[in-house]
């Protein structure tokens, strides 16, 4: 197997929530030389320094000092959210059976969550002899289930039935005897009282390969970790240049972005401008030296309903990194910007690929357009084609992991320049 697949596979498989990925790709990093900074302290930046900061156990900002003088920032956005349902406070529903209460986060197509294992992974505030702690949680067995109802108690199950999450999406915990069991293992699991919680339910099936050529790989959150993986692959491999490369990781897109870690937040320019103001750089000259890739994933030609997809702008699993492109400006990307982004894949030998929205079904948004409120450099959405997005269990081709990943190396090892007529590539 490509050890970037497997290296992908891990990642998904450990990234059950939010605050997995981003703890994930914080050791990533650190593993890498990469110096933890604080928001509450000074910093003291120098030249050949590699650092990254967290906001919110859900998002990060890393990035490298070049030796030399910088000219402007190299960034990337993805993000580390996914829909799923999130764990209601006073969670316990007691009768025959305990059940859980839970609430959609996002978009997410609802059934394929039931008949499936279950579990918990997320974020839980606990009260210790040292005081209040935020940990990690995550309960690695089969551990809840949402029951459909046969098809004989509901005949139009077939014909398009319409799910409701108050009633048809609560997870069953066990027998009546099962009452206050989930919230004792929870604070088990967590070593100390729960004061708080973010926690949210995934399904128990790992990351897989799959095809005759094992050409295909499904997980739940390949939107949008797949993009968090490859841009983070490209920003630990890449070469020295003069930009300041800035690897970004959000939280919240799928609801928004309009939380303190989220697209739409302060985290991007504030964290810019200790940068500068750290260095003695000039803010406006260095941004209008920069240049951001927005990657979120694509929709792909779906094999069995290719007229939901524009005739000639429908990208195929497996045929490289996708532009996107929206007239409305829900994606960003734009003549000079799409020039920028497929010289880059052409000189690394990537393919890339186009996408627009059928006219006549609206799409949907993505970083790009929210980060532009915050800092407005030039921009390309960007992202891998993929099937069946926001289901439960996603699907998109092994190679474009490896496309994209190419394609943010080379991204990363290179520096734009501002002219009267347009961009430098350098």
């Amino acid at each position: 197997m490509n050890h970037t697949i497997a290296a992908l596979r891990g990642f998904l498989d450990a990234a059950h929530s939010p605050y997995h990925a981003q703890a994930y790709l914080a050791a990533r990093l650190e593993e890498a030389g990469y110096s933890r900074l604080l928001e509450a302290r000074g910093w003291s930046l120098v030249p050949g320094g590699k650092y990254y900061l967290s906001r919110g156990g859900t998002a990060l900002i890393a990035f490298r000092v070049p030796q030399d003088s910088p000219t402007g920032f190299m960034l990337s956005a993805s993000h580390s959210d996914r829909p799923s349902l999130k764990l209601k406070e006073n969670f316990e529903l007691t009768g025959a059976y305990t059940r859980a209460a839970v609430e959609r986060y996002g978009g997410a197509i609802l059934s394929g969550w039931l008949d499936r294992p279950l579990s918990i992974a997320g974020r839980v505030v606990v009260e210790t002899e040292d005081g209040v702690q935020a940990r990690l949680l995550d309960i690695p067995r089969d551990l809840l289930l949402i029951p459909s109802v046969a098809i004989h108690m509901n005949r139009q199950v077939n014909d398009g039935y319409k799910w409701n999450p108050a009633v048809d999406l609560l997870p069953l915990v066990g027998g009546k005897d099962a009452a206050g069991k989930l919230a004792r293992l929870l604070e088990e699991t967590a070593g100390g009282k729960i004061l708080g919680h973010d926690l949210y339910l995934y399904p128990r099936q790992q990351a897989s390969a799959w095809g005759v050529e094992e050409e295909y790989l499904c997980a739940q959150g390949l939107d949008d970790l797949m993009c968090a993986w490859g841009c983070a692959q490209g920003f630990l491999q890449a070469e020295p240049s003069r930009a300041i490369p800035v690897l970004c990781l959000f939280d919240s897109e799928e609801v928004g972005s309009a939380s303190v870690q989220g697209a739409a937040s302060t985290f991007l320019p504030e964290t810019l401008g200790r940068i500068c103001r750290s260095l003695r750089l000039e803010p406006e000259r260095m941004y209008a030296n920069s240049f951001l890739v927005s990657a979120d994933n694509a929709h792909a030609l779906h094999p069995n309903h290719p007229e939901l997809s524009d005739p000639a702008n429908a990208p195929i699993l497996g045929e490289g990194v996708v532009l996107k492109f929206a007239a409305s400006q829900s994606y960003c990307t734009d003549g000079l910007s799409a020039a920028v982004f497929r010289r880059i894949c052409a000189q690394a030998g990537v393919p890339v690929q186009t996408y627009h929205n059928r006219a006549d079904l609206p799409g949907g948004s993505t970083l790009g357009r929210i980060s532009l409120g915050q800092v407005s450099v030039p921009t390309a959405d960007i992202g891998i084609a993929q099937l069946a997005m926001h289901a439960c269990c996603e699907t998109a081709a092994a190679a474009d992991a490896v496309h994209l990943e190419k394609a943010m190396t080379a991204y990363y090892s290179r520096v734009v320049l501002a002219g009267e007529d347009g961009i430098a590539l350098v």
